[in-house]
């Protein structure tokens, strides 16, 4: 696993990465590519096929949780992982001339993407929602909880905030509400030009406190 994501065994022990490893939180994170059963499947194929056109995608690495602690705010507490380091994958959609329009959204979890302003003028819809979950689930072939960007339909563009592609390391889903990925902002920017999609500045905006 090259370019050092630290990897740890069942035990919460370290094995020494290639070179200058990372460790996030409390998760045991190993390579992905090794541990497809930890990915939900259109997502195993998806890294793999970027991984023979980018080799950062060697990278990205996979950790079992707890699917109870699948949503955000739960699982960071659980794993000691920041708010800040946590994105979200949200499925927005609209209409023009009748015919359907999907965007996938690559947001910080401390931030929401704005749906109806920045979103809505890059599907050039008159409107945009959240897709609904079963629509998505379907879809995606992923479970709720655990949508990620990476395997998601061809057609659907994938945006990303620009203050996410920017990070060395953002934990995502990984298709499966079982487990979640780490993988380089960079990867990630990567993957949305290939989609069709952009990196976007301003595509979400910080979340108000209580």
């Amino acid at each position: 696993m090259s370019g050092g994501v630290g990897i740890n065994d069942g035990d919460g022990g370290r094995e020494p990465a290639d070179a200058g490893g990372v460790q996030i939180g409390r998760l045991g994170l190993r390579p992905a590519a090794e541990h497809h059963e930890l990915l939900a499947e259109p997502v195993a194929a998806a890294l793999a096929a970027a991984t023979r056109q980018d080799s950062s995608f060697a990278d990205v690495a996979v950790a079992a949780i707890n699917p109870d602690l699948a949503d955000t705010a739960a699982f960071c507490a659980a794993y000691d992982v920041p708010l800040e380091i946590s994105a979200n994958c949200v499925v927005v959609a609209g209409k023009r001339e009748g015919a359907q329009r999907i965007a996938a959204c690559v947001v910080l979890a401390t931030t929401r993407a704005d749906v109806n302003g920045v979103v809505k003028r890059r599907l050039d819809v008159r409107k945009a929602s959240f897709l609904t979950m079963d629509e998505a689930v379907a879809r995606s072939g992923m479970e709720y909880g655990g949508i990620t960007p990476l395997g998601l339909p061809a057609d659907w563009p994938i945006l990303v905030d620009e203050t996410v592609a920017g990070l060395a390391w953002v934990i995502v889903g990984s298709g499966l509400r079982r487990s979640k990925i780490a993988i380089r902002g960079s990867a990630l920017a990567w993957l949305a030009v290939q989609a069709g999609g952009e990196v976007i500045s301003g595509l979400a905006s910080r979340l108000r406190g209580p």
